[in-house]
């Protein structure tokens, strides 16, 4: 995977954008990308867009430039950004081609995410008894996890205050004040044990990449972020995912074990030549703050139970051994689904550049890992090297 690298980033702010729609804020981020790579639309040999809720990405040309480019629209629930960028990659470590995109952007609705059975293949009876609410889903499962491994509601709310107290440092991100952790405990439940700051909201926003070949980025003269691994697993057998909250009775070992984020975490690993120890800087699905917490272990940084001590000894802080999710993650910057994966990876380049600001991680990190993860299992990894 040294061959791979990333070479130009974009951004458009998450949140709520009244005056653009999705698809303009996509193209911005696009624009934005370009520029930083010092190249034109014309010179992008093909491009992946993700998007769930705006329309089909490849429309961009209209804006960008009909130069003929083929452009492949991408839709895998949250991990769908993540997915976008490992289809790029893949184009080009396969020698085919020396430079593309890849780009997400969403607009969705304000209140829940309305995800539908049949999109799902799912019947009907199983939304109407509410088991598509995945507020109650990621409930029911951390609920389960905190029993399991002696986590209180407290470290869910200390994940949210670091949250948010990343995010007022993060221009892009949507909640940009910090909220003390008794306001967050004391905040009204939505589905026990997490209250109304312990989940992330659906958003707005685009994020867009250049991706180069080592010799392309060479002659851009750019700084080698290095993509070393990018992997995307779905679900083992057995596993406790989105959108079926039971667990299979397992009657023996076989089989495979663990979750998609288990599998394409210890593959991106393996790729990279690389351990957990290895990395300085993490980016790490928290759709709701139990999330961060339950993929800190599934990711391979601690073992399961570990989590409550390193949040009280700010492990994960911007200044401690691990920063998780710099820029707020998603409960500061909400979830657009198309362009949630890109943002971790466009975090992960700016702090690897060292143009991070006030929530700049010192001490000239190397590494940076990302995770995003969707229904119905569905996990992403990337690992970058300067």
């Amino acid at each position: 995977m040294s061959g791979v690298c990333i070479v130009g980033v974009g951004i458009h702010k998450f949140g709520r954008t009244e005056e653009l729609s999705g698809l303009d804020q996509g193209v911005f981020a696009v624009r934005e990308a370009l520029a930083d790579a010092g190249i034109e639309w014309p010179q992008v040999q093909f491009a992946y867009g993700a998007s769930d809720a705006a329309g089909n990405p490849d429309t961009m040309v209209d804006r960008l430039g009909l130069t003929g480019v083929q452009f492949i629209n991408v839709r895998n629930g949250c991990a769908a950004g993540g997915s976008a960028l490992f289809s790029a990659q893949m184009a080009i470590a396969s020698g085919q081609f020396d430079i593309g995109v890849a780009v997400g952007f969403d607009k969705h609705p304000r209140g829940a995410f309305n995800a539908l059975p049949s999109e799902y293949n799912l019947p009907d009876w199983y939304g109407e008894a509410g088991f598509m609410v995945t507020t109650q889903f990621f409930a029911a499962k951390i609920m389960r996890y905190m029993a399991q491994f002696g986590i209180s509601q407290e470290a869910l709310g200390r994940v949210a205050e670091k949250a948010f107290r990343n995010g007022a440092k993060a221009p892009h991100a949507w909640r940009r004040t910090p909220v003390s952790l008794e306001e967050i405990l004391e905040a009204p439940l939505v589905s026990d044990p997490y209250t109304k700051y312990m989940f992330c909201s659906p958003a707005e926003g685009g994020v867009a990449l250049v991706l180069a070949s080592e010799k392309k980025a060479r002659e851009l003269g750019k700084p080698m972020i290095r993509l070393k691994a990018a992997t995307m697993r779905t679900r083992p057998p057995h596993s406790f995912e989105v959108f079926a909250p039971s667990i299979d009775v397992v009657a023996d070992d076989s089989g495979p074990r663990g979750t998609a984020t288990r599998i394409a975490s210890a593959d991106a690993f393996a790729m990279a030549g690389m351990g957990p120890g290895d990395i300085d800087v993490a980016q790490l699905q928290d759709t709701e703050a139990g999330a961060e917490i339950m993929h800190m272990a599934e990711n391979g940084f601690c073992a399961h139970g570990e989590q409550e001590q390193w949040l009280i000894e700010g492990r994960t802080e911007i200044g401690g051994a691990l920063p998780v999710n710099t820029d707020g993650g998603c409960l500061a910057c909400g979830e657009p689904i198309g362009a949630s994966g890109l943002r971790q990876v466009y975090e992960n380049v700016v702090q690897l550049r060292g143009h991070g600001g006030e929530r700049q991680v010192p001490g000239d990190p190397r590494t940076a890992y990302s995770h995003v993860y969707g229904a119905p299992g569905v996990s992403a990894v990337t690992i970058l090297e300067r």
